[in-house]
């Protein structure tokens, strides 16, 4: 009887099992299967094998947008999960006990805001703010007599504008889900904690970072993923230049399936960001899973 009821629930998988089929599985299987081909998106695919893959590792290219990639994890994953953690204990700790909850809540919904603006408006409005000639930014250091400068267009600061972008972008994600993590413990920890003396940052790194692992965990693994995949601020902003300086593998996949008619090419370097992504997941997951038992 136990067993006929446990079968049930497979009823309710089938709808996701086939979407997922159908919206992941079988396009991915499709794109390895391009990765082997020399194929310009008309007439048929013309099999060469590991050739495309062979190309990627001598493509300077290639390692120049995963090194990029890696600059863009410390700026949306890192650095937002830091100041994310300091931002959602001061508001729960401090700002919500001063001013109320709903000050607290307005200013958690403010820090949210750039996440709910599609990636193409701020993006548009983040370009005009660092243009050359009349941005915001460079009229701004003209008043404190410093040089403008071309933040998107100069090799050397485009990448670091993007990341400052970037922190502004992802900022306010950590907070949000931090703040719901801190709901659920129990203020008995920090009244004890007060009552011994200690100072908010000794409460900060021995109550609040152990309690609330769990979400440290999930915005890392989210962000890092969000940062390997990232593909509409670079379009928006840079198109990977210039000279390849905001490049990353997204959008070089991008340019050879649709710019370059590449699409082997293109479609492998899907496939290796693909299993970049399928591996960081896992590292993450096992450490979590190794934490917990601990």
């Amino acid at each position: 009887m136990q067993r006929s009821r446990d079968r049930g629930y497979w009823v309710f998988l089938l709808p996701s099992a086939v979407l997922f089929t159908a919206v992941i599985a079988v396009p991915f299987l499709m794109n390895i299967g391009i990765g082997f081909t020399r194929w310009q998106g008309i007439g048929d695919p013309r099999w060469i094998g590991l050739d495309n893959y062979a190309r990627l590792v001598a493509d300077e290219r290639f390692w120049t947008s995963f090194r990029n990639n890696a600059a863009l994890i410390v700026a949306m994953a890192v650095v937002p999960t830091l100041i994310g953690l300091v931002l959602a204990s001061a508001l729960f700790d401090h700002v919500s006990r001063r001013f109320g909850p709903r000050t607290a809540g307005a200013l958690r919904a403010a820090y949210y805001l750039p996440q709910v603006l599609p990636v193409a408006v701020a993006g548009i409005v983040w370009g005009w703010i660092m243009h050359p000639r009349f941005g915001a930014l460079n009229e701004l250091l003209g008043l404190l007599g410093m040089e403008p400068r071309n933040w998107l267009g100069d090799p050397a600061w485009a990448l670091p504008s993007v990341m400052v972008i970037m922190v502004w972008f992802q900022i306010g994600y950590p907070v949000v889900i931090f703040m719901a993590g801190l709901q659920r413990v129990d203020p008995a920890l920090y009244e004890a904690a007060e009552m011994d003396g200690a100072s908010w940052w000794r409460r900060f790194w021995h109550i609040t970072i152990p309690q609330i692992r769990p979400e440290i965990y999930v915005v890392l693994l989210t962000c890092t993923i969000a940062a390997l995949k990232v593909f509409g601020p670079i379009f928006v902003l840079t198109r990977g230049g210039p000279g390849g300086a905001t490049l990353v593998p997204s959008y070089f996949s991008y340019q050879n399936f649709f710019e370059k008619a590449n699409v082997g090419y293109g479609a492998a370097i899907a496939t290796v960001l693909t299993l970049v992504i399928i591996v960081v997941t896992v590292f993450f997951l096992r450490i979590q899973d190794r934490d917990g038992e601990a």
